[in-house]
């Protein structure tokens, strides 16, 4: 089953991951690849009706893969979507709401068995890798649960080379294979993007990308996460 999905994993919250979820499925799209992409999990998301929703990582994913943004579709991408831009179990608190591991993985489980033959899952997690997720686990025990490869995403913003060193660090001490790293130009930041990403290279043992802030990624990225390779 890992064959079938990649995890979409941050090094930290707010440093592009839905960005570069989205160029990644722009560019498989254009080669002719099948892709879907999912984000199971999103806070801060408007109601659907509310024009502000396409500002949300939801709509960002599914104007990536052409999809209109319909009751459904929505759903269908991210089926727990909590209003608070907080992390996932206290947004869920605050709405009343539940969110139990279990659920979430059985559902990526059912979407990579229904993936077709030669499509590539991207899987986007929420937040930062050891982000809470549930009451009880975070986004590194979710990943486990699912038994895929990661790839990660970090910034180019100061600190970022510590926090995707040690995001790299905890994934392969927990046994989850990292396709890559792919560093997703922070803005304002002190240091070029590819200094920061030639800084992680050095001191990694997986391919180290970067990809600009309205840029679009290189065709050795896409291949890191095709699954029909």
């Amino acid at each position: 089953m890992s064959g079938r999905a990649v995890f979409v994993a941050g090094a930290g919250t707010e440093i592009g991951k839905t960005y570069v979820t989205a160029a990644l499925t722009r560019c498989l799209r254009a080669q002719g690849h099948g892709i879907r992409t999912l984000k199971p999990v999103a806070s801060g998301v408007p109601p659907v009706d509310d024009p502000a929703f396409r500002q949300s990582d939801t709509a960002i994913l599914l104007e990536a893969q052409g999809l209109g943004l319909t009751p459904g579709s929505v759903a269908a991408c991210s089926p727990w979507r909590f209003t608070a831009p907080l992390a996932p179990d206290l947004a869920a608190a605050r709405e009343g709401r539940t969110l139990a591991l279990a659920d979430l993985v059985a559902w990526c489980r059912t979407e990579m068995s229904a993936a077709p033959p030669g499509t590539t899952l991207l899987i986007e997690g929420v937040g930062g890798l050891m982000s809470p997720v549930t009451d009880d686990h975070t986004g590194l025990d979710w990943l486990k649960a699912l038994s895929v490869p990661a790839l990660l995403v970090s910034g180019s913003y100061l600190g970022a080379i510590s926090h995707a060193l040690t995001a790299a660090e905890t994934l392969r001490g927990h046994g989850v294979a990292l396709r890559g790293v792919v560093v997703c130009e922070s803005p304002d930041a002190p240091t070029g993007l590819e200094t920061v990403a030639s800084a992680i290279r050095r001191r990694v043992a997986v391919p180290v990308h970067g990809i600009a802030r309205g840029g679009i990624c290189s065709d050795d990225l896409a291949a890191l996460i095709r699954t029909d390779a």
